[in-house]
Formats: structure tokens, sequence, C-alpha cells
């Protein structure tokens, strides 16, 4: 019993480190460090938001098409950790490449198609590691493992953002680093080699910390049986058709679409909208993500134990309701005024006002993701738990472009980044709108 329990706890731990692994993709690369980067270097805030969005959307894509067949092919043939494996080889390579993306020799077309192919990498292993979740304990017990997790990933996305911040992004006027040092290794401050080394250093980190996640994580040993991509999609178009009958999970899945296409929204364009209405810099919008990683680790895992305790429904619907009231604030506050009042010139309330948002929009996002994880296992089939997650992962990417044309359309239409960001309110009300229909149990619960 006590080796069981043993093993039990290495797995856990082990698929901890996954979430550990591939954060800093979403803090160092998507939020706080390369994005506003490359606002730097095209110059111009709206040009550059509607590029990352066309580079995020184009993944999206590719994610919302292949991923419910790669789950339902991984249900009928087994083998989740080959897939993990392959994905984590477009994971390094993507994010290794940006270090390409240098000043003056700056290839957008070339970097936003090497962000995409980690970005797709990243999310096509989540989608397998997720279905991993309901062997890791008994049911009331996966809101508490699914936080815990999401915390532990938060606090490895505070370390490598930490690092970036103090040992290589440089400033732009200065060449120096948060600490007032040049960049390790030498690195040239004037061909931004500090702040590029985030993409080969956020692979570096993925391929170390994956080797716990390799080492303890096993899956039972099957062999693959004939037919099984044949059947695998065959049972993915059962699934898909008989979708509407399941009334609880297909409104799950169009809730989550909606909601999570406004929070991802938010992070995508949080550095980019920083960089171009308070004019920050990298420096600036990193000491903003330390302020959100460290909120969202401590929250991620108070949000766990209240998930366990009042089941993940409630806390979802609080932290939807918190984000749409930090989207219509942040649009209340630029340099020159904080929700109408004005400011004087220099004024560093704005400033002080945004990181309070990033404390509050950290916390909510990370507790938002991880109950959203836990009613999901409530909510899928246990036969089918990839080809679920799959489907989950395609409610989060079928409408991966609204929010950036969204987005995109508003800016351009009133010439304005605050204005531009309005959308995300109505993506949070219409999210939490669909909830209504989600039953806390799923469908078996009838």
């Amino acid at each position: 019993m006590t080796t069981g329990k043993t093993a039990l706890r290495k797995r856990i731990w082990g698929w901890f480190f996954f979430d550990w692994a591939s954060q800093p993709y979403n803090t160092l690369l998507i939020t706080f460090i390369f994005a506003p980067y490359v606002k730097e270097l095209i110059g111009d805030g709206s040009a550059a938001q509607a590029a990352w969005g066309f580079g995020i959307g184009a993944a999206g894509l590719v994610i919302a098409l292949l991923a419910p067949v790669l789950g339902a092919l991984a249900d009928s043939g087994g083998h989740r950790l080959r897939w993990i494996w392959l994905f984590s080889a477009l994971y390094v390579i993507g994010s290794a490449m940006l270090w390409f993306a240098a000043p003056g020799n700056f290839n957008l077309t070339a970097t936003l198609v090497f962000f995409a192919l980690g970005l797709v990498g990243m999310e096509f292993a989540t989608i397998f590691t997720n279905a991993m979740l309901p062997d890791l304990g008994p049911r009331d017990e996966i809101g508490r493992i699914s936080g815990n997790g999401w915390a532990f990933g938060y606090v490895g996305g505070l370390i490598s953002l930490a690092l970036m911040l103090a040992l290589f992004a440089e400033s732009v006027t200065t060449g120096k680093t948060l600490l007032g040092l040049d960049p390790l290794f030498g690195l040239d401050p004037a061909q931004r080699e500090g702040t590029r080394a985030v993409g080969p250093l956020t692979a570096l980190w993925y391929a170390v910390f994956m080797i716990p996640f390799f080492l303890w994580v096993k899956e039972p040993k099957v062999a693959t049986p004939k037919g099984a991509v044949r059947r695998g999609l065959a049972q993915l178009k059962d699934t898909l058709v008989r979708l509407p009958r399941r009334p609880s999970l297909f409104s799950y899945l169009a809730a989550s679409m909606i909601y999570r296409d406004a929070l991802n929204g938010m992070y995508a364009f949080g550095g980019i909208y920083a960089a171009g209405v308070l004019g920050w810099s990298v420096v600036d919008t990193g000491v903003f993500g330390i302020l959100a990683i460290i909120s969202g680790a401590l929250f991620t895992w108070l949000g766990g134990k209240a998930d366990t305790r009042l089941g993940p429904k409630p806390v979802i619907t609080a932290m939807i309701l918190l984000l749409a009231l930090m989207s219509l604030a942040i649009v209340l506050v630029d340099r020159s005024s904080v929700f109408g009042l004005p400011v004087a010139e220099g004024s560093k309330l704005p400033d002080i006002t945004f990181y309070l948002f990033g404390v509050v929009i950290g916390a909510c996002g990370g507790v938002l993701q991880s109950a959203s994880r836990s009613m999901m296992v409530r909510q899928a089939d246990p036969a089918r738990m990839t080809e679920a997650f799959g489907l989950y992962a395609l409610s989060g990417k079928a409408t991966s472009f609204l929010a950036p044309l969204l987005i995109g359309t508003v800016t351009a239409l009133s010439g304005s980044q605050r204005i531009g960001v309005t959308p995300l309110i109505v993506l949070f009300v219409v999210g939490l709108g669909l909830l209504r229909w989600v039953k806390p149990d799923g469908d078996r619960a009838e």
C-alpha cells in the first residue's frame, strides 16, 4: 500500500511538472516579454496588436481543426506519452527559433510561424496531459489536484520571468537589466540579445523540467488494436452527432469557448496594450507580470480548495464576473486619466492602477483556468477523456480568431487601443450567460 501511495504521489508531482515546464510559453512569450518586444520592433502599437492577433489566430485554427481528432485517436490507440514527446519537440523548436527575431533583420512572417509552431506544440501537449487528470485521484480530489498543478505552474512562470528580468532582458534605453546589470553571457544589448534570449530560455526550461514528467508519469503498456485510427474517427463523429443530446456538456463547451477566448485575448494583448497605452517597456511589463503571477499562484491554490468545497461552477461564475469588471476598468485608465479623473503629467497613478489590475487578473485567470479543467472532468465521459479534452481544446480554439478579430476591428474603427479591447466585456458576459444550462455534475446527474 505504501509503495502504491508513493508511486501515485510521484505520478502527481510528475504531472505537476508539465504545468511548471510549459508555463513560460504563456508568461514569457505570449504576454510579458516577447509580445512587448515585437511591439518595440514594429513601432506602432496598433500594427503590432493586429500582427499578434493574426499569429495567434492562425495557430488557433490549426489547433481547432486537429485537437478533437488527435484526442479521439489517443483514446482509441493509447500512447498518450508518444504524442506528448512529439508535441514537446514542436514546443522546443518553435520557441528556440524566436532568437532570430533581431532588430534590423526582423522577419515578421518567420517570427509568427515559429511562434505559432511552438504554441501548437504546447496546446496539443496540454490536451494529452489534461486527459491524465482523472487518473490522479478520486473525483472529489480532482479540483484540488488541478488547482495545485496550476499554482505550481505559476511559480515556474514567476521564477522564469524573474530570471529573464534580472539577468537577460535589457532596457531599450539603458541596455541594462532590471537589476542594472549587463545581460548575462556577454549578450549584446544593442542587438537586443538579452531580450531575444527569451526564446532559447523558454525552450531550455521546458526540456529540463519535463524530465520529471517523463520519468514519473507512466502509462500502462497496451497494444494498439487494428483499425484504431478508423475506430477513433468514427467514435469522434458519433460524439459530435450526439453532443446536442448532452445539454450540460454542450452548454459548457459553448460557455468555455467564449469566456476562455476572452481570457486568452486579455492575456495575449495585455503586454502590447500596456506598451501602447502607457508607454511601458519590456521591463515595466515584466514587473507587471511578476505581480500577476504571484497573485495567480496564491489564488489558484486557494481556488483549488474552493473548488473541492463548493464545486467548480460557482468558482467559475465568480471569476468571470470579476474579469468582466476588470475589462471595463482597463478601458477607463490611460496616461492622462484614471476612471475619468484627470491626473497630472508624469503621475504614477495610472501605472499603480494597472499593477493592481494585474494582481486581480492574475488571480482570477489562474483560478478560472484551473476550475474549468476540473469542470471538464465532471462533464466528460470517463471512457473518452482524451477525446473530451480534445473537444475542450476545440471549444477553446474554435473561436480563437474572435477576440483578436474583434479587438483589431474595433481598434481600427475607433483609432484607440483602449476602446479596441471593449469586446472582451461582451465575450465574458456571453460566456457567463451560457453557464446557466451547465449542471454542476454534468449530464450523468440526470
